[in-house]
């Protein structure tokens, strides 16, 4: 989390259904729960960005008043979810959450 100046706070690899691969997150935030709203927040992007026909999803901001969430399409069947602290560098952590959605989607591939 280094990487983007300590903006980042938490993240999560998930399925595109909504169980946790890996999570690094807040205490008190439940992994499966918080990867269930994001799986649930992205089918219905990919609903809405297909019914106004602008293509695949590649991501989906949340800005809050303490911060946002991120979510990357890694690949067709993983996620990943990074949250920001406020004042985060957002153009720096779009770059390395799709950076490391790349590296995701890499490593979840079938050989």
């Amino acid at each position: 989390m280094g990487a983007t100046g300590g903006s980042v706070n938490a993240a999560a690899a998930i399925t595109s259904d909504g169980m946790v691969i890996a999570s690094v997150l807040q205490p008190g935030v439940d992994p499966d729960r918080f990867a269930a709203m994001s799986a649930s927040l992205l089918a219905l992007a990919e609903r809405e960005i297909d019914e106004i026909q602008r293509g695949d999803l590649r991501q989906l901001l949340i800005e809050g008043t303490r911060g946002a969430v991120l979510l990357v399409q890694a690949g067709d069947d993983a996620v990943l979810a990074v949250s920001t602290e406020p004042g985060a560098l957002m153009g720096k952590v779009f770059l390395e959450a799709r950076r490391a959605a790349g590296e995701m989607k890499t490593c979840l591939e079938p050989t």
